[in-house]
């Protein structure tokens, strides 16, 4: 007859565990001893060993109590099941390991590649990660509307980045993330960006002023939204482009000039 200690050693598990499936009912607890102590047989340890061997084996708990009480050819059928869940349970965390390495990706994450594309030029560019993981939100929300566009979105924005003046003035759009409301740098940001509207979008022209032209409204309020969230000077910002003719942010349009 075999201590509680001495069952563990030899079943290959810890006393805590011993205790453990007493309490779950696995393992029958003997009566003890006129010494007070429980003593266990040889019946305890093989029904032990196999307890741990299925629960090794990724067996719930719950299942082991029905295998250790059936036949053999139950016990087989049983396990063929088991083997079942088992192989659905690792796919199901195969595709949950997936999604974990897209987002380490970060970028990628929910964006088509020309868009990945796109923020990596910006990060070579020498813009902040602060801004580009504005840019990125933005994006994610446009693609998630309007995947179809983010092919022609990406390439007029590439042709932004090309030119000389457009990509200056967008540096100094992107530094204005950090600026408080009452920056007095402000009312020259949004002159120059007034004068390129006025020079890409002449008075005569009545249709809406911004490239992606058709962009629904709510998304365009959405992107207007995340704009205001991000910087804290964009209230002001917006203001000073309305006292210029124009308003919007996403969608610029003209408007009557206030006095």
């Amino acid at each position: 007859m075999l201590t509680i200690g001495q069952l563990a050693a030899y079943a290959g598990v810890t006393v805590r565990a011993v205790r453990h499936y007493h309490a779950t009912g696995l393992l029958p607890e003997p009566e003890r001893d006129h010494s007070g102590y429980r003593r266990y047989d040889a019946t305890a340890v093989a029904d032990l060993i196999k307890i741990r061997t299925l629960a090794e084996a990724g067996v719930p708990l719950s299942r082991v109590r029905e295998l250790l009480a059936v036949d053999g050819v139950e016990f087989a059928a049983a396990v063929d099941d088991i083997d079942r869940q088992l192989r659905a349970e690792i796919r199901q965390r195969q595709r949950h390991r997936e999604r974990i390495v897209r987002l380490v990706a970060g970028d990628s994450l929910a964006l088509p590649a020309e868009a990945v594309a796109y923020l990596g030029r910006l990060r070579e560019l020498g813009f902040t990660d602060r801004f580009i993981g504005g840019e990125r939100d933005a994006w994610i929300l446009v693609a998630a509307q309007l995947p179809e566009r983010m092919p022609l979105y990406m390439t007029m924005k590439q042709q932004q980045l090309d030119d000389p003046e457009s990509l200056a003035l967008y540096r100094d759009l992107a530094e204005t993330i950090d600026w408080e409301p009452t920056d007095p740098r402000l009312p020259a940001i949004g002159d120059r960006l007034v004068a390129q509207l006025e020079a890409a979008y002449p008075a005569r022209s009545q249709e809406k002023s911004d490239p992606t032209k058709d962009m629904p409204d709510d998304l365009a309020r959405l992107l207007d939204e995340l704009f205001l969230e991000l910087v804290p000077a964009a209230p002001r910002f917006l203001e000073l482009l309305r006292e210029r003719g124009w308003t919007g942010w996403t969608n610029f349009k003209r408007s009557a000039r206030t006095p």
